[in-house]
């Protein structure tokens, strides 16, 4: 099973770009976007389409703001659409699909850049979220967060750790909720299998920041440790342009998990 992650930030601007071919190149089971900025019936159907698919959206109250999707092949899940509390709700940053064995989550995390209240807002949603991956966990249900969490953990997962120490993003409080999520038995996949490389998945569009190497890795998996060894591998696609973000995949060993 491949699942595959992307912020495309804003999706009518990556459907006139590149997201079919992409899609196609990734040929994930299931699709997972974060940031579209729209909601369905803005999108022209042969651009929000895609082959083989069923679609799933999650988009914010809010006009061009915030929202995600997710695109599913050949399985079925149960699919829920947010945390079940309206402080969260209406900015459409969650959906979630029971694959029985796990539940799967697609998430846009809030952005605490602008000011304290949404820094705090932030970490709310971050406990919020924990409460139910605990919940499915005493239900014996497995669990992988994945999308954009709009946190850089450590200071290998950004180029420019020390300048960064009171951006959000990479604020110690921020930082902390990451060891929080570890330390209630999930793990960060990709780090677990690459302890020391260096990759990212998003860079500002400033300072031409993505030629120069300049990034910061926001983007996740973090799973249910019974799940590991099922993992195969996880790529981060930095080649794929498109996005400030770059896509991100989990592959999966079906033997190990159905």
């Amino acid at each position: 099973m491949k699942i595959s992650t992307w912020n495309v930030n804003g999706f009518r601007a990556i459907a006139g770009k590149n997201l079919h071919e992409t899609a196609r190149t990734l040929d994930a089971d299931v699709l997972c976007l974060q940031e579209i900025k729209a909601r369905p019936e803005q999108v022209a159907e042969e651009s929000r389409k895609l082959e083989g698919y069923t679609e799933y959206w999650n988009s914010a109250e809010r006009p061009g703001y915030s929202g995600v999707a997710s695109y599913i092949r050949k399985s079925t899940p149960e699919v829920r659409f947010g945390l079940g509390d309206p402080m969260f709700d209406s900015e459409g940053r969650v959906i979630q699909m029971d694959f029985s064995k796990f539940i799967l989550f697609n998430i846009y995390f809030p952005n605490g850049q602008r000011g304290q209240e949404r820094v705090d807002y932030k970490l709310a949603f971050y406990g919020k979220l924990l409460e139910i991956c605990n919940h499915y966990r005493e239900q014996h249900k497995w669990v992988i967060i994945t999308g954009d969490f709009n946190t850089a953990h450590k200071e290998i997962d950004l180029r420019n750790p020390k300048e960064n120490e009171t951006t959000s993003g990479f604020l110690p409080e921020e930082r902390a909720m990451i060891d929080v999520y570890l330390k209630n038995n999930l793990v960060d996949a990709y780090r677990t299998l690459y302890p020391d490389r260096i990759q990212y998945t998003w860079w500002t569009y400033r300072v031409n920041a993505r030629a120069r190497g300049i990034g910061w890795r926001l983007d996740y998996y973090l799973i249910s440790p019974e799940l590991l060894p099922a993992v195969n591998d996880v790529i981060v696609h930095d080649e794929i342009m498109g996005s400030d973000h770059c896509p991100v995949s989990l592959i999966l060993d079906d033997s190990k998990i159905l």
